[in-house]
């Protein structure tokens, strides 16, 4: 990466963070409005995206998923409504955080010649690399026992549906991006972080050989972090 660059990214990275903050759905009170989730990420989304037509593929595919509404898991972060659009918010945000410090560190190796990364790249990362759980999780109910007055009620609680096929986390929310935003197909950079984004706990035998070519790609390790400070660090 050179100079202007390099100078670009973080401008544009400080330019996402500005906006996150201006619409973040983090409350002083420790609440959140989820309302501003979608207010973030598509603010976000018009900033750093170009093309419209993408913006518009894309804006349409959230809207037409359960993705403001899906929780992130069955009983782990985010397993609540709503849950993977903050998930998802929280790892673009934490990519944007940790880019100057990565970067910047990754600059000084010898592998830095080989890769340029932008701020669309590290976005687009971020806000996919989950795509996979939209239409994921069915809501089924079971009967729970109250302790005080012996009654029976109700209570709702979220299951993998049955009927899902899966090529593997990251490799389904690829495929996921692809449909959306065409033009991806040529990032391998992006296609390989979100693709290896869980580490080796999403990956067949035959993938396993040789990952850790991957891991030269700054990206990869971006995305990796974030999303795991966003689950363990903040429970998000």
């Amino acid at each position: 990466m050179n100079d202007l660059q390099q100078n670009e990214l973080f401008t544009e990275v400080y330019e996402l963070l500005d906006i996150f903050n201006q619409f973040s759905p983090f409350q002083n009170d420790g609440n959140i409005n989820f309302e501003k989730i979608k207010i973030a990420i598509n603010e976000m989304t018009n900033y750093i995206i170009k093309d419209k037509s993408e913006v518009d593929a894309l804006n349409q595919w959230l809207d037409n998923t359960d993705f403001w509404t899906a929780p992130a898991s069955t009983k782990f972060h985010g397993d609540f409504k709503g849950g993977l659009s903050l998930h998802t918010l929280m790892v673009i945000k934490q990519s944007l955080e940790f880019t100057k410090p990565v970067i910047e560190n990754f600059l000084t190796s010898p592998q830095n010649e080989k890769y340029t990364i932008t701020a669309k790249d590290i976005f687009v990362a971020a806000l996919a690399h989950d795509f996979c759980k939209t239409n994921f999780y069915g809501v089924e109910y079971r009967n729970i026992k109250d302790n005080i007055t012996g009654s029976w009620t109700k209570q709702p609680f979220y299951k993998t549906r049955n009927d899902n096929r899966n090529l593997g986390h990251g490799n389904e929310s690829v495929l996921m991006l692809l449909e959306i935003m065409p033009s991806m197909i040529k990032n391998r950079m992006v296609i390989e972080a979100i693709s290896r984004h869980m580490g080796f706990s999403d990956l067949s035998d035959s993938e396993t050989y040789n990952y850790s070519n991957f891991l030269q790609n700054p990206l990869v390790i971006l995305l990796q972090l974030a999303d795991q400070t966003a689950a363990q660090w903040f429970n998000r």
